[in-house]
C-alpha cells in the first residue's frame, strides 16, 4: 500500500510540475504586457516633464499642494519603482530556460500577474523537453515526498527484531 501512496505522489508530482513551463511562459507573456503599459505611462510622464524643463524626480516634487496631489504623486512614485522591478524579472526570465524558471519562483512574485495568469491557464499534455524533464523532477519529487511520509507514519507500527 505505501508503495502504491509513493507511486501516486510521484505520478501526481510530475502532472503537477509538467505544466510549470507553459504555465511560466504565460506568466512571461502577461509581464511583458504589463511592463509595456508602465512603461508607456513612465514615458508620458517623463515626455511630459521634459517639456516643461523638469526631470522626473522635480516633476513628481512639484504635484503637492492638494490631497490628489500628493496621492498622484505616491502612485507614480510606486509605479515608477515597480515598472524597474518588473522590467528587471522580465529580463532575468526572458533569458532564463524554462528548467531555470523553476529555480527562480521570486521572480515570478507579481501576485496580480500570478493570478490573471492563473485564472486563465489551462493544464495540457507537456509536448516539450522541457515539460517531460519537469515532469520528472515532479515525479521523483512526489514519490520521495509521499514515500518518505509514508515511512515516517509507518515506523511506530514496524515490528522488532528480536536478537
Amino acid at each position: 500500500m505505501w508503495r502504491m501512496l509513493s507511486i501516486l505522489g510521484g505520478v501526481t508530482g510530475a502532472v503537477v510540475l509538467s505544466q510549470f513551463p507553459e504555465f511560466s511562459q504565460q506568466y512571461l507573456q502577461r509581464l511583458a504586457g504589463k511592463v509595456d503599459a508602465l512603461t508607456a505611462v513612465t514615458t508620458a510622464f517623463d515626455a511630459s516633464a521634459a517639456r516643461s524643463g523638469l526631470t522626473r524626480e522635480a516633476a513628481l516634487t512639484q504635484l503637492t499642494g492638494t490631497q490628489f496631489s500628493e496621492d498622484h504623486q505616491q502612485d507614480l512614485r510606486r509605479t515608477f519603482a515597480e515598472v524597474d522591478v518588473l522590467r528587471s524579472n522580465l529580463a532575468t526570465l526572458r533569458a532564463a530556460s524554462p528548467l531555470v524558471r523553476l529555480t527562480m519562483p521570486q521572480r515570478l512574485a507579481d501576485p496580480e500577474t500570478l493570478q490573471a495568469t492563473w485564472a486563465d491557464f489551462k493544464p495540457a499534455i507537456p509536448t516539450t523537453a522541457d515539460g517531460a524533464m519537469t515532469a520528472g523532477f515532479g515525479y521523483v519529487g512526489g514519490w520521495s515526498l509521499v514515500g518518505g511520509l509514508c515511512a515516517l507514519l509507518s515506523r511506530p507500527f514496524r515490528r522488532r527484531r528480536l536478537s
